[in-house]
């Protein structure tokens, strides 16, 4: 497990400046984003072997603690076999107390080297998942950043001088029918007086009529 996350492309000790420094025409949120999804899978894998690393640690706790029932045991028998004076007995019990011995010693040292590596790898995992949690800060600061260029582009492109022109035409144009409006008006209240009139007074408006008709 000695240098496991060296193995990952994303490390957990790169800086994320680098990667803006680098001369590329990518966009920096598109590379950012790539960068945050390789560094989430690599960081997925990582908890994968946290777990397989806890399942060997138990296995390793579980060999030690059947090497030493079976170091006692045998520790009994030899023992038994020296005070009973069988040779035989005495021979194998003695290889039997010495190879668990041997087992038992190298598994403390194994579980040891375990613990050792376990805790290191699960910091480095920690400061994973927190570069990520980072980098995705990161990420909104520069779609905010965006957003907001593309927003002052957009207002530019409206309030650019040589748009000018066209407030003015709309302006003018606005004018001009606001006036043609205001005249049709007038002259609608204007015929309307002059029906209105004729109403009032039927019997000029006939002579009038016949004036004409003569």
């Amino acid at each position: 497990m000695v240098g496991l996350l060296k193995r990952f492309r994303y490390t957990i000790e790169a800086d994320l400046h680098q990667l803006f420094d680098k001369k590329d025409s990518k966009n920096p949120i598109a590379m950012l984003n790539q960068y945050i999804r390789e560094a989430e899978k690599q960081t997925e894998q990582t908890g994968k072997l946290l777990q397989r690393q806890a399942q060997l640690k138990e296995q390793l706790q579980s060999e030690l603690k059947e090497t030493t029932a079976m170091l006692e045991k045998r520790t009994k028998q030899l023992q038994l076999a020296e005070q009973a004076n069988e040779a035989e007995l005495v021979a194998f019990a003695a290889q039997e107390v010495e190879s668990y011995n041997t087992r038992q010693l190298t598994l403390v040292n194994s579980i040891e080297q375990s613990n050792k590596e376990f805790v290191e790898l699960e910091q480095k995992f920690e400061t994973m998942k927190h570069k990520i949690k980072d980098m995705k800060v990161r990420q909104l600061q520069l779609m905010g950043k965006e957003n907001v260029t593309r927003a002052h582009h957009k207002m530019d492109e409206v309030l650019k001088a040589k748009e000018e022109s066209d407030f003015d035409d709309l302006s003018s144009y606005i004018e001009t029918l606001a006036d043609k409006i205001e005249k049709d008006y007038d002259r609608t209240q204007l015929e309307a007086r002059l029906a209105s009139l004729e109403k009032a007074n039927p019997a000029a408006a006939s002579i009038e009529l016949k004036k004409d008709e003569a």
